[in-house]
């Protein structure tokens, strides 16, 4: 196929997965780590890259060379009451999972754009679409960068450049065990936070697996004309229609209660 992919934090989960299922299909997949001296056994290519650091990212965009693929996969899950999440942790949270893809993706479109073709596949989260209590601070990360994500799609399929957002439900990867959590000593949420988390924990230990979402991933960059919007895992596929059909505070409820939490 002679083109070439770039997958951000493609040492486990999601990232691994697309950048396996990249590289079946032909591509050349660069992957990326924070660390990828620690990482053993990787099926493809890794560069160092931490999206909080913009001297990073452009050290990566100029090592990598043209790219016709970006899948932005890399970030941090992070969970809390919303009166009680640091400001540090917010700001490190937009780093990583706004600020950071969208500087990558602006040092990589133009390339893309002068070649003719291109995609640019935002890996967010089916929070975004159906929010959920404590996790206030992701679910506006993952929303923003669809929000940049649409934007930016109008402005560039005229190149032949798409953009597309994927949002994966509960998924098992692991990333339960790697999520950032905050709540003070003394929190009043304390017992609806505990229990979310362990709704979430349980949620995600059973839900769709990795190779599902890298699927989607690879249907969306060969596709024609992509679409704006892939939804997988969490019956996507009966949710997202049901949202259009049913009030919202029912919707908010089924999401609620499908985490332990009384709306």
């Amino acid at each position: 196929m002679g083109r070439t992919a770039l997958v951000t934090g493609a040492s486990s989960g999601i990232g691994r997965a697309t950048a396996v299922a990249l590289a079946a299909r032909g591509y050349r997949v660069v992957g990326t780590s924070r660390r990828p001296e620690a990482v053993s056994g990787s099926p493809v290519e890794l560069s160092a890259l931490d999206l909080g650091d913009e001297a990073s990212i452009e050290a990566l965009a100029a090592r990598v060379g043209p790219v016709d693929v970006l899948v932005n996969n890399a970030g941090e899950s992070q969970s809390g009451p919303f009166e009680e999440l640091p400001g540090a942790a917010l700001r490190r949270l937009f780093e990583v999972n706004v600020f950071g893809p969208v500087r990558l993706a602006q040092l990589l479109l133009p390339g893309m754009r002068e070649r003719g073709w291109g995609r640019v596949v935002m890996v967010g989260s089916m929070l975004a679409s159906f929010p959920l209590a404590y996790r206030s601070s992701y679910v506006a990360s993952k929303a923003a960068l669809k929000g940049f994500s649409d934007g930016a799609r109008h402005e560039y399929s005229p190149f032949g450049v798409w953009f597309t957002t994927v949002e994966p439900g509960a998924i098992s990867t692991g990333i339960s065990e790697r999520r950032t959590k905050y709540t003070a000593e003394d929190s009043p949420h304390q017992g609806d936070f505990e229990r979310m988390l362990a709704a979430l924990d349980r949620n995600e230990a059973g839900g769709t697996s990795a190779d599902r979402v890298a699927a989607t991933i690879v249907r969306a960059v060969e596709a024609g004309r992509p679409k704006a919007l892939y939804a997988v895992g969490s019956n996507a596929a009966l949710v997202f229609p049901l949202r259009r059909l049913l009030p919202g505070g029912l919707l908010e409820k089924a999401t609620h209660r499908r985490h332990d939490l009384r709306r």
